[in-house]
């Protein structure tokens, strides 16, 4: 079989494209590897548009096998199930910035499915995965304006870092996830640890100069091993259905696109559309047809008025943000809860904090790992005016949610300073345009109300681009309509000072270097006066917890002691959370967290974790247990294995004639140590307990 693959030095491994040995039904199918990483992708084509067909019908699917990494998957069912929020995230990863390249009316439905097959436990798959979709898209017959090409890049000790491994991610102050074409910056994701514009510009232009190797190889790999694009019928709107539309609606879009709310300019576009329906239909025109075409004109009216006209739908400036305002401690009964409007896009934020029991365990392919901070994204139907079934989080629920979640990580507390686990949800009320960014700003006020001592406020916002020739317009805080109208969402995070994190989605081939430092300096005026906003709310953490959160001590002890204060099969720690109704977590260093809403319970097991791993000292009054009676005195437990005897003498202020008339088994009294001999005997006092 001919080898058919290409080979290119990417970094510090060697990046492998090749072809036409394996799943070879599909219209293309690539794999990519990098170190021991595989990657398999495939893309196929529908042959026919299903019958009323009226969008571009894209599916990716991102999946991590476990056996890539020589590991069974967790559960009961030992196979995988349901996708995981990073092969979600992963799926959209692909699908973000090969979007946007397929062509205009093209309506056969296309699948990219991408399989990690093997893994090194040192190169993360997913960028890998989107230089294969791209590849595999390339070389088939399914129409692609491509190829496109990706990396990460960290900077670790201020150097920047081409495709760093997972461990050396873990010293990153910035990694940014960079595809692109040769018409410039196609996607942003990153994450970063407040650094400023200049540095994350610097991180993209050299993402942006390392991939140019890759392009060029894909080419190449396209000239050798590609197939002739095949001829599809693409769905383009009559000429003569757009004129009529255009004569019939331009002059009342006008008036439309006058009115300021939302609600009044979706009905009156409502009204248009069936005014249009009952003159059209009677000649001959589908009403699907009329509606795309509406579609169209508006798309054109909303982009000229703010090309050439500088007019925005709502009247604002290109730099002017929507009113805002912000409210904390809104929900009476949880640990904090914030409020945040910006126009019409609301967000509620609510925080809980928890114990280590309730943090979550994430099962990847780099093995299993706990998760303490957690932010959750809704998006019910209500927040846009519309009906559907309830159902679970979508993919771009859980995109958003992890976009906010990014941009919390750098102002988050320490595990040492603040041992909670802290989960904030935020609850999409309205919406029109960026909710994502206000989860940011709402998440930020939630946690400060609940006296998470974050190190500072993030704010976020979302920019738009209407580029038009050698024209473009740059606006801040887009509504829905720019936003779905327009050629960018440009989404920025972050603090006074420095981004937090940052996601770029466009519609066009891509922009440039210096459009995206434009629109960063723009993002970062925005920022200043959000913040200033939400500081008017609330300036700093509040100092004292909610008096419904759980109170959590920090204890140390001997690391030799863990096992004595576990017990054998754990009887000895599960006898305590039932007997104090605290939780209780136990570190492999000796630290002990112990957690409780109610102080009384959180002091009781202290108490008994202290009786059972602090050597016994002499003076101390522990309360003990009567194990055994003798003759002369009574054995008492003062801890786990840690017995003493009260001698009849010290049993009472007055003369004890039999112990069985003072004592029996199982009573339950205060003693005190006074003595310890050579042997490590113990010998205890109940009358100098009670004096």
């Amino acid at each position: 079989m001919q080898n058919k693959s290409l080979k290119i030095k990417f970094g510090r491994n060697d990046l492998i494209l090749e072809t036409g040995r394996i799943a070879k039904q599909a219209n293309g199918a690539v794999t990519v590897t990098y170190g021991a990483t595989v990657v398999l992708v495939t893309a196929c084509m529908s042959k026919e548009i299903k019958e009323g067909q009226d969008f571009f019908p894209l599916t990716v699917e991102y999946q991590e096998k476990t056996y890539a990494a020589g590991r069974f998957p967790g559960g009961f069912f030992k196979r995988e199930g349901r996708p995981s929020e990073r092969e979600i995230l992963g799926s959209r990863l692909i699908d973000r910035p090969i979007r946007p390249l397929f062509p205009e009316g093209f309506l056969n439905e296309v699948q990219v499915i991408a399989i990690v097959l093997s893994s090194d436990g040192e190169n993360d798959p997913n960028v890998l995965a989107l230089i294969g979709a791209s590849a595999a898209l390339s070389i088939s017959d399914i129409p692609f304006n491509g190829p496109l090409a990706s990396c990460r890049v960290a900077r670790i000790n201020n150097e920047l870092v081409l495709n760093p491994t997972y461990a050396e991610l873990e010293n990153a102050d910035l990694e940014v996830v960079v595809a692109g074409n040769k018409g410039g910056v196609v996607m942003l994701e990153s994450k970063a640890k407040e650094v400023s514009e200049e540095t994350y510009l610097e991180a993209v232009k050299f993402g942006m100069e390392s991939l140019r190797p890759i392009l060029s190889m894909q080419e190449e790999f396209c000239r050798l091993y590609g197939t002739e694009k095949a001829k599809v019928e693409l769905k383009l709107l009559d000429p003569v259905l757009m004129q009529k539309i255009e004569s019939l609606s331009q002059a009342k879009l006008s008036q439309v696109y006058k009115l300021s709310k939302k609600e009044e300019r979706e009905e009156a576009v409502d009204s248009l559309t069936k005014e249009l329906d009952a003159q059209l239909t009677t000649e001959g025109f589908l009403a699907a047809d009329i509606h795309a075409g509406l579609h169209e004109v508006e798309k054109k009216q909303v982009r000229k008025m703010i090309a050439e006209e500088n007019v925005r739908i709502d009247g604002r400036s290109f730099k002017e943000i929507r009113p805002i305002s912000c409210e904390v401690s809104v929900l009476p009964r949880t640990h904090g809860s914030s409020l945040f409007t910006r126009g019409q896009t609301q967000s509620l934020a609510v925080t809980t904090l928890g114990t280590g029991e309730d943090e979550q365990l994430i099962e990847s392919l780099e093995g299993e790992k706990k998760k303490s901070f957690m932010l959750h994204y809704n998006f019910p139907s209500f927040s846009v005016g519309e009906t559907r079934p309830v159902r679970s989080p979508g993919r771009r629920e859980i995109g958003h949610g992890a976009l906010a979640e990014k941009a919390l990580l750098a102002v988050l507390p320490s595990k040492e300073k603040f041992p909670y686990t802290v989960r904030v949800v935020s609850e999409i009320l309205e919406s029109n345009g960026s909710s994502s960014m206000a989860s940011v700003c709402a998440a930020t006020l939630s946690l400060m109300d609940a006296g998470v001592p974050i190190k500072d406020a993030v704010g976020g916002v979302a920019l738009g681009l209407v580029k038009e020739g050698d024209k473009a317009a740059i606006l801040t805080d887009i509504a829905g309509l720019e936003d779905h109208f327009g050629d960018m969402d440009f989404k920025v995070a972050g603090t006074r000072q420095g981004i937090t994190a940052v996601q770029l989605d466009l519609k066009i081939g891509g922009i440039s270097l210096e459009l995206l430092k434009e629109c960063l300096a723009q993002s970062k005026e925005a920022r200043f006066f959000i913040l200033d906003k939400m500081s008017t709310a609330l300036g700093s953490p509040r100092e004292e917890l909610s008096s419904f959160a759980p109170r959590i001590d920090v204890l140390k002890i001997n690391t030799e002691k863990i096992g004595e204060l576990i017990g054998p099969g754990g009887k000895t720690i599960k006898a305590i959370i039932a007997a104090t109704g605290a939780s209780i977590d136990i570190n492999d260093d000796g630290t002990v967290l112990v957690g409780s809403t109610e102080a009384s319970k959180s002091d009781d097991a202290i108490k008994m974790i202290r009786a059972i791993t602090d050597d016994v000292e002499v003076g101390r009054v522990y309360f003990g247990k009567v194990k055994r009676i003798m003759q002369f005195g009574v054995f008492v437990e003062i801890a786990p294995r840690k017995e003493g005897l009260v001698h009849v003498s010290e049993l009472s202020n007055t003369f004890v004639k039999k112990v069985e008339d003072v004592v029996k088994v199982g009573d339950e009294f205060k003693v005190k140590v006074i003595g310890i001999d050579e042997l490590g005997r113990i010998n205890l006092s109940k009358k100098q307990a009670e004096q």
